[in-house]
């Protein structure tokens, strides 16, 4: 009887798997790898935009329990208030000269040194209470001084031209998502016109409108900034590049800070000098991120903003 020869079996079931990448194209290769890389930074982009909306959410319940605690702390403050001002009244009313004083039984009147006293005491307590109100009033209008203030917006530049009175300078219209595009002059002329037409970019949108060698500009361009390592005192000559906003920005979109969810001033005072306080505090991290004080700037829902090749450097 003839013994049955079974077919043999493969050791390893990922061996046509194997033999197909061998015989990949290397530009094949090299794009196969590029796609793994984004999409390994794309989960990391969602791990932070998941812990940005778990921190949001707990902000979100200190700041109610914040506001309970300050109107309990206001409603006690004028049920004392009130309780002083009925005390004062009934005062008046039992006080000499009064009509009250006059059928109401009672002691002599004081000796005048002890009546002169309780009046030094009474002007104190009055002046006190001036001083203490007018301090929790400085507290509540004292104005906060983070990111928050600055409304950063996603604008494209839809038209560039050369600045007719100024070689450095270039005057750009940028559309923001409003019904007219806004001027911007920036000194972006060691960047080819080419590669401004259409692009996106990060706007400062709330700076007072000033003129620019006759032009108004509206609005300012944010960009990361290192110095030129042949000459790092010249800031003429530093290295520039735009902050570029996540790919499926649109123009319009607001770039916010999780952990400071406050709103931004309608335009920013030059007597307060916001911007220039804040800018210390703005720059790119070790991955390009663009950040102030370590927190990015974010598109909510569509990640962040980020320079290409600038780490570690300054935003201007």
């Amino acid at each position: 009887m003839a013994e049955k020869h079974n077919p043999p079996h493969h050791r390893h079931s990922s061996t046509p798997g194997l033999t197909a990448l061998g015989k990949l194209d290397p530009k094949e290769s090299e794009m196969i790898l590029e796609y793994f890389k984004t999409q390994v930074l794309l989960l990391k982009d969602k791990e932070l935009l998941q812990k940005t909306v778990r921190e949001e959410k707990k902000l979100l319940v200190e700041n109610a329990k914040l506001k309970k605690d300050i109107s309990d702390l206001k409603i006690l403050l004028t049920e004392k208030q009130q309780k002083k001002k009925a005390k004062a009244a009934a005062s008046k009313l039992t006080a000499p000269g009064s009509t009250a004083a006059l059928y109401a039984p009672g002691p002599n009147p004081k000796p005048g040194p002890v009546r002169e006293r309780d009046g030094r005491r009474r002007r104190g307590e009055r002046k006190g209470r001036r001083e203490r109100t007018n301090s929790e009033s400085a507290l509540e209008e004292e104005p906060r001084m983070d990111v928050s203030r600055l409304d950063l917006r996603i604008g494209r530049i839809v038209g560039v031209r050369y600045h007719p009175l100024a070689g450095a300078l270039y005057v750009q219209e940028v559309d923001l998502g409003e019904p007219a595009p806004r001027t911007v002059v920036s000194a972006l002329r060691h960047i080819p016109k080419e590669q401004l037409q259409g692009r996106l970019a990060v706007l400062l949108c709330n700076v007072r409108p000033c003129r620019v060698k006759g032009v108004v500009s509206t609005a300012m361009v944010l960009c990361g900034s290192a110095p030129n390592a042949h000459d790092s005192d010249n800031d003429d000559d530093a290295q520039v590049e735009f902050l570029e906003p996540p790919t499926n920005a649109v123009p319009g979109d607001r770039v916010t800070f999780y952990d400071y969810p406050g709103e931004p001033d309608r335009e920013l005072s030059p007597r307060e000098k916001v911007w220039e306080q804040i800018l210390p505090d703005l720059q790119t991290d070790s991955r390009g991120v663009a950040t102030y004080r370590g927190v990015g700037f974010e598109v909510r829902g569509k990640g962040l903003c980020r320079a290409p090749t600038l780490t570690n450097s300054s935003i201007k």
